[in-house]
């Protein structure tokens, strides 16, 4: 192991790892497979707006408390939310720095067109973008109000009633979750791959396994916006 020309030691195992462009893929893997599945529980969640306002509403309100006594009120909420925040800042930070090392690894300005990246990243990379500014739209929008002009605290199946009642509540949310199901396609398939779980025998068991989990938590996600304006949902 080298040691680091600045400090004079040898890097950690961590550092290292992290350095390489297979850590960071290996990080990349595991902190979207920690959000995946978050997305399929929270879905789980979002669908019970279909039982009743007074069933979404008590649902909201046992995350606050889920856990106790053991756990004080909302302490597991912000252990998940501290998770996540965790999980998005790693998977966006090395999902960058991998964009950065690939851009300069690219021929120099001797070649007369820079080859082109496929189609598959530049999804994965525009996806992402949208993913994460739809995230704090989504925080100020249902979870703070800051941008929700009719919010009511504690009256969560309301503000939801209330988001996708308006025409850019519902083009915002569809837009982002058409994204999210291309990211999770070829996001799930790309992690197999990176964590050593694919193979030549199980890459359309693992290609189908991602389609079906896009299809499954896009047309979830999408149904309650749609049940909205459609008015199953009021």
């Amino acid at each position: 192991m080298a040691l680091d020309t600045r400090t004079g030691r040898r890097p950690s195992f961590a550092a290292t790892l992290w350095g390489s462009t297979v850590g960071k893929k290996t990080v990349m893997a595991v902190s979207g497979l920690i959000m995946l599945l978050y997305l399929v529980v929270h879905m789980i969640g979002n669908l019970k707006i279909f039982f009743g306002a007074a069933e979404f509403n008590h649902y909201a309100h046992w995350l606050r408390v889920v856990g106790e006594p053991f756990m004080h009120e909302e302490w597991t909420l912000w252990l998940v939310r501290v998770v996540l925040l965790a999980a998005v800042i790693a998977h966006a930070t090395s999902a960058y720095q991998l964009s950065r090392r690939d851009i300069r690894a690219r021929p120099g300005t001797y070649v007369h067109r820079k080859p082109r990246s496929s189609y598959a990243t530049r999804t994965m990379r525009w996806g992402g973008i949208i993913l994460g500014l739809f995230l704090v739209w989504h925080l100020l929008d249902l979870t703070t109000g800051t941008v929700h002009a009719g919010f009511r605290p504690g009256h969560p199946y309301q503000n939801v009633v209330d988001t996708f009642s308006t025409w850019y509540g519902n083009v915002i949310y569809l837009a982002a979750m058409l994204a999210l199901g291309l990211h999770i396609r070829h996001g799930f398939w790309s992690a197999a791959q990176t964590l050593g779980v694919g193979s030549r025998a199980r890459d359309r068991a693992l290609k189908s396994t991602a389609n079906a989990l896009a299809l499954v938590l896009t047309v979830g996600f999408v149904s309650v916006p749609v049940a909205v304006m459609t008015g199953v949902v009021s």
